[in-house]
């Protein structure tokens, strides 16, 4: 099953391809911003990204001088226009302000932002939880494919960011009996401690050692006890999820989680993630979710598979045979030994 998701993930020569185009945009940036260091963060330098996934850089700017993110943007998107390789220049004036563009002659798009340097420390503490377990990204991509169909996986109308949808996942992972994660940050605080000079941020999690967990839970069961937890569970109105801590915090009544349906704490500025969802529709909406998929969790599979099979690109379609393996995984915990179908041997090739 690993090694079918592994296929379908974001290959090496995406990243390759990625990382050659932040390489260059970096010397051109450098002709305007001497001191300019380009990252590329997000799902593409996490892991937990697919083929299609676009790529997310920072521009740090280091000095005494202070940036205004517009006025730096403004300046890139006329440098970006002369240079042969970029097209589709957008200047987009969001709480963080990003620049997007395009690859030329692809479909690769950028999001650009400026001394967001929170993005590279979460970025790289993500990384180094996708790579703990063989079962972390399978999952967390599930989860994302299945949020996304029911509309629950867009902060710009109010619901999840995929951002607060990993860490939801991961903090389930970290608070089982026998957990699959532990706090990373709590055991090794060196590596993550947010005062570290940003240009070190990313070789630190090279010094972590393996983790095995105990837990042999499969990834049909981890995913059906994901959507469990959130629906029977967890509780919103009272509990704060923290990745940092490895555990549900009690919600006190300070600013940041006073009056939010949602409590997801950012794992370096610990503040709520989840605040876009501010309206309490769109918050029974994601709860009803969870509770639909645990109250008849016979239907989850094939509507995994269904909606799966929609939004995929054509190059993921060993993903869907991915989600066919979990969804038959996820059947079999809810059917009895006579009840469970009788399949025929597995072809052995794959050509």
């Amino acid at each position: 099953m690993v090694e079918l998701f592994e296929a379908c993930q974001q290959q090496s020569s995406d990243l390759v391809r990625k990382e050659m185009c932040r390489a260059q945009l970096q010397l051109d940036i450098q002709r305007v911003y001497a001191v300019a260091r380009l990252y590329l963060t997000g799902s593409s330098m996490s892991g937990l990204g697919c083929r299609s996934s676009d790529a997310d850089l920072c521009l740090v700017l280091k000095g005494n001088k202070r940036y205004d993110p517009i006025h730096v943007l403004s300046s890139l998107q006329r440098l970006f226009r002369t240079l042969s390789y970029v097209e589709r220049t957008q200047l987009i004036r969001a709480k963080v302000p990003i620049l997007r563009f395009r690859e030329k002659g692809s479909d690769l798009e950028f999001d650009l932002n400026i001394n967001n340097t929170v993005g590279i420390r979460n970025t790289f503490l993500l990384r180094s939880y996708a790579y703990a377990d063989l079962r972390i990204r399978p999952i967390i991509l599930v989860v994302k494919k299945w949020a996304q169909h029911n509309q629950i996986n867009d902060a710009s109308k109010g619901t999840l960011s995929s951002y607060t949808l990993v860490l939801m996942v991961l903090h389930y992972l970290q608070t089982r009996n026998e957990p699959v994660l532990p706090s990373l940050q709590r055991d090794y605080p060196e590596c993550f401690n947010p005062l570290l000079e940003i240009d070190t941020v990313p070789e630190r999690p090279k010094y972590i050692p393996p983790y095995i967990s105990k837990n042999q839970s499969s990834l049909g069961e981890l995913l059906l006890g994901f959507l469990k937890y959130y629906a029977t569970d967890f509780r919103w109105e009272k509990q704060v999820i923290s990745v940092r801590e490895a555990e549900a915090l009690p919600k006190n009544n300070s600013k940041e989680w006073r009056n939010k349906f949602i409590c997801v704490e950012e794992p370096f500025e610990r503040n709520n993630v989840a605040r876009a969802v501010h309206e309490k529709v769109k918050f029974d909406a994601i709860k009803a979710q969870f509770v639909e998929v645990h109250d008849n969790p016979d239907n989850c599979p094939p509507c995994i598979f269904l909606f799966c099979s929609k939004l995929l690109r054509a190059s993921d379609e060993l993903f869907i045979i991915l989600l066919l393996l979990i969804s038959l995984c996820a059947v079999m915990a809810h059917t009895t030994e006579e009840e469970r179908p009788q399949l025929d041997p597995p072809s052995q090739s794959y050509h």
